[in-house]
């Protein structure tokens, strides 16, 4: 998808993004929130003043798109430059941004970081109205803006995206609301890394000195089974079984101290699937979603095949292959009598068990078993013409699921 680049009159907006290595945090390190620093010679005086900061959340699917907004104001007497540190997502892919200074649109552009900073210093020199947004670590961004005329409001969105994959069935999206200190070795105290280091942030404690919003619209295409959110309070409206709405509560006007964090489950007792459309003016999009049930009952899972690829070389002789006997014995023993299998040992050649998979019954178990027993260890290990083998190895059943499991101590 493709994104217009403005330049609106002499007005320059400058983004770049680099990101830099991320060294080890020291145990005392603890989160604070953002804090706004006026490049000035008399902070009484100059003031720009962070006053709101929200974020429209859309999660379709798996996708989350977010827009993030910030308003801020210059109450000083004097035409300001501004550093403003704030945080982002480590899965974050970063698409588009805009500044908005009274009735001037500016829309950014990606530029190398060197030539992103050339551009911004110059634009600064000659009194135009700059930004510069840079990333200084995987989830931490810098922008510089420059060139802040007296009373001037300026409004910045910052839009992303970000895959979500949930972990054990349970989903989660995370909006970081903050930046704790980072560590730094020091050696250099003139690189970029370490000016970031030095900015000021506000005391962890305190409540933020601007207010803060979130709405999160969810739609996922199959029924959502619940929703949480342990790190605010929230309200929650369902307009139907695969949508919620979510903002925060009025109480958590200040809760830009902290990082939002939702939890929702799509899991329920069967198998869930639905599609979801997009239209659009020269494309349409559609996302398929399968949920499988948050439990499985075993007479709902199908018939499987099991092949078993068996190192009994010489590297095996001994405690590798007593341990891969007991694998086996397990592995095997364990299979329902719907299932079938077959063995297939290798070391400078390969032979079969059987030369078709036998159902699991106990006779072929004890078969199988009597089989691994007997091995010792000896010769050579030439895995790729035991994978060929088994992997020509006529099916006896379309309708069976086929797994290959490869039994060695890695020494190939």
């Amino acid at each position: 998808m493709n994104y217009p680049i403005q330049k609106i009159g002499i007005v320059l907006l400058c983004t770049l993004f680099s990101i830099t290595s991320l060294r080890a945090q020291t145990p005392e390190d603890k989160t604070f929130s953002p804090y706004f620093l006026v490049i000035s010679d008399d902070p009484a005086t100059d003031q720009l003043p962070l006053k709101r900061t929200s974020a429209e959340v859309n999660i379709v699917g798996v996708i989350a798109n977010v827009t993030i907004t910030q308003i801020y104001k210059n109450k000083g007497l004097n035409t300001l430059e501004a550093i403003y540190t704030f945080p982002a997502s480590t899965k974050a892919a970063i698409y588009a941004m805009e500044m908005h200074i009274g009735t001037r649109k500016i829309t950014a552009k990606i530029e190398e970081r060197q030539k992103a900073r050339a551009d911004y210093e110059r634009a600064k020199e000659r009194g135009q109205k700059a930004s510069l947004l840079e990333q200084q670590r995987p989830n931490v961004f810098q922008m510089n803006v420059a060139n802040i005329m007296p009373d001037d409001e300026i409004k910045v969105q910052l839009k992303y995206t970000e895959l979500l994959v949930p972990e054990k069935g349970n989903y989660e999206f995370v909006y970081p609301a903050v930046v704790g200190p980072r560590y730094t070795d020091g050696s250099d105290p003139n690189s970029t890394t370490n000016q970031f280091i030095s900015t000021p942030y506000q005391d962890e404690g305190e409540l933020p000195f601007y207010e803060f919003g979130l709405k999160v619209s969810l739609s996922t295409g199959v029924p959502i089974q619940f929703v949480n959110c342990q790190s605010h309070s929230i309200l929650i409206n369902f307009p139907s079984a695969d949508q919620a709405q979510i903002e925060l509560n009025e109480s958590e006007k200040n809760g830009g101290n902290r990082d939002f964090e939702l939890n929702y489950s799509l899991a329920g007792e069967q198998i869930a699937s639905g599609v979801m459309l997009y239209e659009h003016e020269d494309e349409n999009f559609f996302l398929a979603m399968i949920q499988p049930p948050a439990s499985i009952k075993e007479e709902d899972i199908s018939p499987r095949e099991y092949i078993f690829i068996v190192d009994v070389s010489g590297s095996m002789r001994g405690f590798p292959l007593d341990i891969s006997k007991k694998l086996l014995r397990d592995l095997v023993a364990n299979l329902r009598p719907t299932d079938r299998f077959n063995v297939l040992l290798f070391a400078g050649n390969s032979g079969w068990m059987n030369k078709e998979s036998v159902y699991a019954n106990q006779a072929n178990i004890n078969w199988a078993l009597n089989v691994i027993e007997n091995q010792n260890g000896s010769g050579s290990t030439q895995l790729l013409p035991a994978l060929k083998k088994a992997l020509l190895m006529p099916r006896h059943d379309e309708s069976l699921s086929r797994s290959f499991v490869i039994v060695t101590d890695g020494y190939v």
